[in-house]
């Protein structure tokens, strides 16, 4: 099948057979189509669209592209949560040793940084000597003994995807439903999972801005794993304010540890992280009912099961096994570190939360070229939420950064990404809907 063929057909709007995407991505992984094919075809897609079955099909392609684990080995189910992106959004660091403590086993595959949203292994790396390229022998050991692992994709997995991906991102076809629904499933798929709960996230600070977008994002996702057999669900999550109330590398260390100390209870964080934890129970076949689920969830992280089988994931992949009892004298802190305090008194009313995580970026806690060293000292911490009552001299936040000019700029940006208004805000709903089959 000529990849110009394959090409040529999408371009008219006419559907693919499973036939035709299968060689033409195979032909995209071993090199015989030319990148300016592999654009081409990307174009087509984004203008044309693809229905249910060609984009199962275009999933599966890419996840036979290379390896698919397999965990028959193991005596618990294989479950995961991928999210679309977000600020302040480092749920996946407690999510994954909350389910693992409550019986499943969890092989997370996670990434770097994407535009202004921040990236679990960008994270992972504040943690010293933590590997986010363990071998596969160490990667299965970790996930064996800790009921968890947090690592990097490797080479092997879903191949197709990073060729795919690298051509999306210089010809402006990020942005379209049925290739991203591909790439994220792909490698989940090839991940040998049992069940994927997918957290969709909607707002200022998320890709998808609107509600009908996210909705038609977790839709797409949710069907074409079930289509493809892997049983999944999705909530949609709010993302006007920062999920966390940190937001860089290091300062969201410190938060997921605060967290599994049980130091965040009540906040939007642990609302949604808790009901995540919920859905991959109930999906993994844990608990029946999701309230049931919801409790155990709770218990395992109020118990501190749900810390112990972190430590046990960062000390099996190289990390400090006391770095929860000693989280001070292990991370990294900036060399400034300032309050943003309010210059007005009223209610924290807005957020512009992907200036937010621009700001990070700027300060050097993100990349603008992929192969840029980053800080993970920098960031902001000590958020308040929206519908806080501020006074004047109240602080905001705080300013973690490399030199004093740049914490005092950062003050003035983190003051001006906030809206202070004289009335709070409605009540905020962090959990937007839930997409089942």
């Amino acid at each position: 099948m000529l990849p110009q063929e394959t090409i040529r057909r999408k371009r008219d709007g006419e559907a693919l057979t499973a036939e035709e995407i299968g060689a033409f991505i195979a032909a995209l992984t071993d090199g015989r189509a030319s990148e300016g094919q592999v654009a081409a075809f990307a174009m087509a897609v984004w203008f044309r669209g693809m229905d249910a079955r060609e984009t199962v099909a275009l999933t599966e392609a890419m996840r036979d592209s290379g390896e698919v684990l397999d965990w028959r080995d193991l005596d618990r189910p294989v479950a995961d949560k991928h999210s679309t992106g977000g600020v302040g959004d480092n749920v996946s660091l407690m999510l994954a040793p909350i389910a693992a403590a409550c019986g499943l086993a969890v092989p997370m595959i996670s990434g770097r940084g994407l535009g202004h949203t921040g990236g679990t292994l960008d994270k992972l790396e504040s943690i010293p000597g933590y590997t986010i390229t363990p071998p596969p022998a160490l990667f299965r050991k970790t996930v064996k003994e800790a009921g968890c692992a947090i690592i990097g994709q490797t080479a092997d997995l879903a191949p197709a995807d990073r060729r795919l991906y690298a051509v999306r991102d210089v010809t402006a076809t990020v942005d379209s439903v049925p290739l991203i629904t591909a790439s994220i499933l792909s490698k989940k798929l090839a991940a040998g999972l049992h069940s994927l709960v997918l957290d969709v996230k909607l707002g200022n600070g998320a890709f998808m801005t609107s509600r009908p977008d996210a909705e038609r994002l977790a839709r797409a996702l949710v069907e074409v794993a079930n289509g493809a057999g892997l049983r999944a669900s999705a909530l949609i999550t709010d993302m006007n304010q920062p999920l966390a109330d940190a937001v860089g590398n290091v300062v969201e260390i410190e938060n997921c540890i605060a967290f599994l100390s049980g130091e965040k209870a009540g906040t939007r964080l642990e609302r949604i992280v808790l009901s995540l934890a919920a859905e991959m129970l109930v999906s993994g076949g844990i608990e029946a009912d999701t309230a049931a689920a919801h409790e155990r969830a709770h218990k395992a992280l109020s118990d501190g099961r749900a810390a112990e089988a972190f430590s046990r994931m960062v000390r099996s992949l190289g990390g400090p096994g006391d770095l929860l009892d000693n989280p001070a004298g292990i991370l990294s802190k900036a060399p400034i570190i300032l309050p943003a305090t309010s210059e007005v008194a009223g209610y924290l009313a807005g957020c512009d939360t992907r200036g937010l995580g621009t700001a990070v970026i700027e300060m050097g806690g993100g990349r603008t070229r992929p192969d840029q060293a980053i800080d993970h000292r920098v960031g902001f911490d000590r958020l308040r939420p929206l519908g806080t009552r501020i006074e004047v001299g109240d602080e905001i936040g705080r300013v973690h950064a490399q030199t004093l000019d740049e914490a005092i700029a950062g003050v003035a940006r983190l003051r001006a990404l906030y809206t202070i208004g004289d009335t709070a805000p409605l009540p905020d709903y962090p959990i937007v809907g839930r997409i089942s089959e």
